[in-house]
């Protein structure tokens, strides 16, 4: 448990289904007891307040949330040296309850991203896991979420993936206190994963009594609906010696579909896998432009209109049509399809989900007993059941494609004639389709996650002096189910079939067009379906003891020390469906399982000195200092240390600054991943796309020299003139290696904070607070994106001056002999260049009491945050040069090096202001982001997409308590039903996480006190 002390101002299946039937039981009793104490909450008694647990305020300038122990000392996150009076040496932001209730979400990520400290959380996905898991993660300063530590009362979450990230979802909200973030390093006093931060979730240290929480939150378009319940109940016993609480929660998201918001996502991801399915030729098979002529000459087409390299697509009547140009195209146009530029494709977003639905249930209690006056034994559990859905659209077949023989009997008479006049007449094609008239493509996510902890703490018998010790187990299991996947080596069956498979299932499968597509019996569509199911496991032990107190006395007060010893261990395992792990599933990359574990064995000490109390240049000088060694059974031993000083030299002024040096040991996912394949996202021509598309900007700026370097590096020379990607996403390979070494960091801060306290009524409420930071990060462990490497291969950036196909990022990308197309990029995890970041940041807290100022009656509530970047600098490998990403934003949104997915705003703004009389609350909130540049202003200066317009949101909450024992609550979000904005010029593509993509919404909820 996190101790820093300082005065209240200062800021498998069987697993799967023994899960399932526990919270059957507990829920189907929460229900009957919250319907039953409904029913008597007249004669209900009000609970007596524990004097040991302050109110928890909002985020609007009251003090912050506080935790205290057995001693009444104050709990901060930071430090595990105990205070009853002291400032943080280390920027802390707090956030409290209230604030995680000011909101329609139903997660918790969904506020701190809000909060300028935090970026975008990539949710990155368990190894395999298409859906993500539905994990949600955050991302201190932009610097990844592996390099920031989640905790719960200072002790270390589950794991969610192989790669070491927390899933804050969950968290029960009902049990949080506040939420204590230190933005600054932290590896010596938490240990690895602490580079950039900690965010400490605090609880709630005891209750009695009974409390209900029911929230309800919607669109003003009656959609995208969430709701959540909890039942926290909590008593002491034998004269108070026993405590415990109780939490028990559920909560549910509607599903939002990108035909949902069709005025921002009809052309979004604009791909060129359409339903009729299309004949690609190939480069080394072309057919003759004579034949290509005749068959369109038929349908009134001038010759040399569609070129023989050109996909040909397929109507309904039999005939083909061009589709690039949309020549002789008798389509539909709805909002499945688009002709942006008189080029037929499909508009993907419209047919997946933007949010994805989900169903959360919790269980969170934990117990206390004192053995004796200061000897006390406590246990904690942490149940959670999650079902996510993710949804992808159709299958294409990207990745694994199907291939048609020429005696397949559907094949139209006018492609026989195209087909004929090959070098190669009786070779087989691919065929191109999006598979429309099957199920679309969704992955089920069923995760249950536990936690069990036990320790004991008390006094040690020697001055002050008191230990804690305690052992924790957790595990996560989650099975990925996609429950329509489309098997190959089964729609092969059928496409060779000399029937077309009428003699394995009724009517075959006819996949030229859309209406004989669709025309696919009942009996086909189960044959070629299939459920598959993924498996991954992580498990996690950690034992852990403290001892603290004091030392000796020095000039300005007692020096007190902390010893720490921590065993932690961790392992994970994957295990794709033998479908996927065979790449059997169209649309679906190769899955290979993986496997491995972990353990270190750390100690730790800190030193608090307080060297000067009241002295003429000083009423307080005092200095932390802290030490970790590590020894990992993989990567090796290696130390930590960090130094932290408080100088107030005046009351109401308070100096601080530190540095920490950070470590960060490879996670099993970057050691022990196997060969994994995922989608990365390049965009769509002209500003974004594979370079070599004769569509791009890049190709027209690249002239000869880049074409020359297409062929070089498998563009068939043939087709280098009419060349053309046909989709969005490349094949991204990843894959770990146990030589990996441990990364470093500096971290320094320096700031200020000011209260003047001994000032007039006006601004004896404010405290302003002012810190600078600086981190680098040096030996970064990550992946050369794949859109970075394809950019660097072909000089978008300069990268690449000569063109050279010997490149070491052209050496990552792999292309289809016969295509030309790009089939994957490898993305595997090594020790790369570094990271560096600086900024300040500014917090401004004010509480006016209007009486006191003689104008009104009541409390006016202020709190803004702002962040200025002042760099974000990434070096790509040890000999790059430094780029700085600072001002920008990437809308390919990948999982791999950062800053790729983020928004890099030079500064962000987060404001908000209440004003309270009596029980009533009224509270107005502020979001702001300037407008910011691509990202390829950076990776491909020469040919640099659309940036994005600033952006602003205004909220407004309200609560009201009824009586003592019934609050109401309700607000808007997006007051303005602000729109989001459009990335890179590309239509329909936005950040989710970062701009609003529901609209105004709003919600009312309720809380019961018996």
């Amino acid at each position: 448990m996190s101790r820093i002390r300082h005065s209240a101002k200062e800021e498998s299946a069987a697993g799967t289904l023994r899960g399932g039937l526990i919270m059957k039981a507990v829920f189907s009793t929460s229900v009957s007891a919250i319907a039953f104490l409904s029913a008597g909450m007249a004669a209900a008694q009000a609970p007596q307040a524990d004097p040991t647990v302050q109110a928890v305020p909002e985020a609007t300038g009251e003090a912050p949330p506080v935790t205290t122990n057995d001693q009444g000392e104050i709990v901060v996150t930071g430090s595990r040296i105990a205070r009853r009076d002291y400032l943080s040496a280390t920027p802390i932001s707090t956030v409290g309850s209230e604030t995680l209730l000011e909101t329609p979400s139903v997660n918790v990520e969904a506020t701190l991203n809000q909060l300028p400290q935090f970026a975008q959380g990539q949710n990155q996905s368990a190894i395999g896991a298409v859906a993500g898991g539905g994990r949600a993660t955050l991302n201190l300063r932009g610097l990844g979420e592996t390099r920031n530590l989640i905790l719960l009362d200072g002790r270390r979450l589950p794991l969610s993936s192989a790669f070491a990230v927390v899933d804050v979802n969950i968290i029960p909200p009902s049990i949080i206190e506040g939420i204590e973030t230190i933005t600054g390093g932290a590896s010596a006093v938490y240990g690895s994963d602490a580079m950039s931060g900690v965010v400490n979730f605090k609880t709630r240290r005891s209750f009695e009594g009974l409390q209900i929480d029911a929230r309800k939150g919607l669109s003003f378009r009656g959609d995208a609906g969430t709701f959540d319940v909890s039942l926290l109940g909590g008593l002491k016993a034998a004269d108070g010696r026993a405590r415990a609480l109780l939490s028990i929660g559920y909560s549910e998201r509607d599903v939002l579909w990108g035909q949902d918001r069709p005025e921002f996502f009809a052309q979004g991801v604009l791909s060129s896998f359409i339903g009729q399915g299309t004949f690609v030729p190939s480069a080394n098979n072309l057919p003759t432009q004579a034949a290509v002529n005749a068959v369109f000459a038929r349908y009134g087409v001038a010759p040399g209109t569609v070129p023989n390299a050109r996909s040909l697509g397929f109507n309904d009547n039999g005939t083909l049509f061009s589709q690039i140009g949309a020549v002789n195209y008798s389509g539909p146009s709805t909002f499945q399809y688009s002709l942006l530029g008189g080029t037929v494709r499909q508009p993907v977003t419209m047919q997946e989900y933007v949010v994805q639905p989900m169903e959360r249930k919790n269980v969170f209690a934990k117990f206390e007993y004192d053995l004796a006056t200061n000897l006390t034994a406590y246990a904690q559990v942490l149940y959670v059941d999650s079902r996510v859905t993710g949804q992808v659209g159709f299958s294409p077949t990207l990745f694994v494609v199907p291939t048609i023989p020429v005696s397949n009997p559907f094949i139209p008479a006018d492609l026989r004639t195209v087909l004929a006049s090959r070098p190669s007449p009786n070779a087989d094609f691919t065929l191109n389709k999006r598979f429309v008239s099957f199920e679309d493509r969704k992955f089920h996510s069923d995760a249950q996650t536990s936690q069990y902890i036990v320790g004991l703490r008390g006094d040690v018998g020697v001055s002050d002096w008191r230990f804690d010790v305690y052992g924790l187990h957790d595990e996560m299991d989650l099975v990925e189910t996609q429950d329509k996947a489309l098997l190959l080596s089964r729609m092969r069956a059928l496409l060779f079939a000399p029937d077309g498979g009428n003699s394995i299932c009724a009517g075959g499968f006819n996949p030229f067009g859309l209406g004989p597509s669709a025309a696919i019996s009942p009996a086909c569509r189960d044959y070629i379906e299939t459920e598959t199911h993924d498996v991954t496991k992580t498990r996690q032990n950690v034992f852990e003891a403290n001892l603290s107190g004091s030392l000796f006395e020095l000039p300005g007060g007692t020096a007190k020390f902390s010893l720490t010893g921590t065993y932690r261990e961790n392992e994970f395992s994957f295990d794709p469906d033998n479908a996927r792990e065979s790449s059997d599933i169209i649309g679906t990359l190769l899955t290979a399982p993986a496997s491995g574990e972990i353990s270190v064995k750390e100690a730790a000490a800190e030193l608090l000195l307080p060297l000067i109390r009241d002295f003429a240049i000083a009423r307080r000088l005092e200095l932390t200092l802290g030490y970790r060694i590590s020894d990992y059974d993989v990567s090796g031993s290696f130390s930590t240390y960090k130094a932290d000083l408080v100088w107030e030299p005046v009351r109401s002024l308070l100096l601080r600054g530190g540095y920490e040096k950070a470590i960060r040991a490879p996670n099993i996912g970057e050691l022990y991943s196997s060969a994994q394949a995922a989608q990365a996202q390049i965009g769509s021509p002209p500003s974004a796309g594979d370079p070599c598309d004769v569509r791009t900007s890049a190709r027209a700026a690249g002239g000869a020299q880049l074409a020359t370097l297409c062929v070089a590096t498998g563009v068939p020379a043939n087709i280098i003139g009419s060349y053309q990607y046909t989709t969005v996403a490349v094949g991204a390979v990843a894959s770990g290696s146990t030589a990996l070494e441990p990364e470093k960091a500096d971290t320094y801060t320096l700031g200020a904070v000011w209260s003047p306290d001994f000032a007039g009524p006006l601004l004896r409420g404010l405290t302003l607070s002012v810190d600078y930071y600086d981190i680098t990060v040096d030996n970064v462990i990550s992946q050369v994106a794949g859109p970075t490497a394809i950019n660097k291969c072909y000089n978008l950036d300069g990268s690449n001056p000569s063109y050279d196909p010997t490149n070491i990022y052209c050496a990552l990308i792999a292309r289809n002999a016969a295509s030309g197309d790009i089939t994957t990029v490898a993305t595997p995890y090594l020790n790369l260049g570094g990271l560096r970041t600086s900024g300040i940041d500014v917090q401004a807290d004010w509480r006016i009491d209007l009486a006191e100022i003689g104008l009104a009656k009541g409390r006016l509530n202020l709190n803004v945050i702002v962040n200025f970047l002042d760099r974000y600098e990434v070096k790509l490998l040890p000999e790059s040069p430094w780029l700085d990403y600072g001002g920008t934003i990437d809308g390919t949104q990948a999982a791999t090096t950062p800053p790729v997915g983020l928004p890099l705003p030079d500064y962000k703004i987060f404001a908000n202001v209440s004003y309270e009389l009596g029980g009533a609350q009224l509270g107005v909130r502020w979001r702001y982001l300037p407008k910011m540049d691509d990202v390829t202003a950076v990776t491909r200066p020469a040919s640099p997409a659309p940036g994005v317009p600033s952006y602003q949101l205004w909220d407004v909450n309200a609560s009201i308590d009824i009586n003592d024992r019934f609050t109401l609550r309700g607000g808007i979000n997006n007051v303005f039903d602000k729109d989001p904005v459009t990335i890179a010029g590309t239509p329909g593509l936005t950040q989710p996480g970062t701009y609003d993509i529901i609209g105004r919404s709003f919600y009312v909820a309720a809380t019961t006190r018996f």
